[in-house]
């Protein structure tokens, strides 16, 4: 299968993208620049080219989204208009191109802000009304809706609601939670919270699962909530001191609690999280290099 994958280089895509090689597929890289290191071949693109001109593939694998370095949700700065131009229409036109080049399966990497964060304490499914109350959820609503237009016999359109993502970071020893370990080592007060996550090979693993062959009366346009653990940072640093041989407090348990995302679908697929198992393998593989984790 040849796949063409943007936002191959984030902290997201390249474990989509090492998920995909491992699989033997052929990846087309659409970006601004090569990933160094990997076996891919590469087109230059960028979600503000007004034309995208593709090559012929099997499938497009959309990850990337122009924001602010290091940050998603408020992600727009200061130019929230500018945001939301780029990342809806840049997402729109690369669909269309993708459609217009016999692409027959898209998958969209979204988020689980489409459901909005004012549903505390509830589960959240697929059919739920979409309700973002955040610029960022807003952008995603609008990629999967622009994604659903185009969907039909010709083309499958495949939306992942993904939640946190953790894991190794891509091209460096950092990872997202490298600052709270750094200040939980140095002894800095931390805040409550409580969120939910997913490790990066388990989306990546999602990935795969949906690119596979149509199934027998699948509709064309499919949504799948991707997410394994509600996570509290009580937890997350009890197992990391715990591994780090840390004698610190930890923060009191949060009083919130996210909408955690039901993932039925996605499990009868035949897709497995790794859970409190992987969150563990992963702190303990990085407790040995210090408080950040490089």
């Amino acid at each position: 299968m040849h796949v063409l994958l943007t936002g191959a280089s984030g902290v997201v895509g390249r474990f989509i993208l090492n998920r995909l090689l491992d699989d033997g597929c052929t990846v087309t890289v659409l970006g601004r620049r090569p990933v160094d290191g990997v076996a891919a071949a590469f087109r230059t693109y960028d979600l503000v080219d007004p034309d995208p001109q593709l090559p012929q593939a099997d499938a497009l694998v959309h990850c990337a989204l122009v924001h602010e370095p290091g940050k998603f949700r408020g992600g727009e700065g200061d130019e929230p208009e500018r945001f939301r131009k780029l990342n809806v229409d840049g997402t729109r036109r690369l669909f269309e191109a993708a459609a217009k080049m016999g692409c027959r399966t898209v998958v969209f990497l979204s988020s689980r802000a489409v459901y909005g964060d004012h549903r505390q304490g509830e589960k959240l499914t697929e059919t739920d009304a979409p309700a973002p109350d955040t610029l960022y959820g807003d952008v995603k609503l609008a990629g999967e809706a622009a994604l659903k237009a185009l969907c039909g016999q010709r083309m499958r359109g495949i939306v992942l609601r993904a939640t946190g993502v953790y894991g190794p970071g891509s091209g460096s020893a950092d990872h997202k939670w490298s600052g709270l370990f750094r200040d939980f080592a140095s002894g800095i007060p931390i805040a409550s919270r409580r969120g939910t996550e997913v490790h990066g090979d388990d989306l990546a693993a999602a990935v795969a699962l949906v690119l596979e062959e149509r199934r027998e009366n699948e509709e064309p346009f499919q949504i799948y909530n991707v997410s394994d653990l509600l996570l509290d940072r009580q937890d997350l640093l009890a197992l990391y001191a715990a591994e780090a041989g840390l004698n610190l407090e930890v923060p009191a348990a949060s009083d919130q609690a996210p909408g955690e995302m039901t993932t039925d679908r996605l499990r009868a697929l035949g897709w497995s999280p790794g859970g409190t198992e992987k969150l563990k393998v992963f702190l303990r593989s990085i407790a040995g290099r210090g408080a950040a984790g490089t």
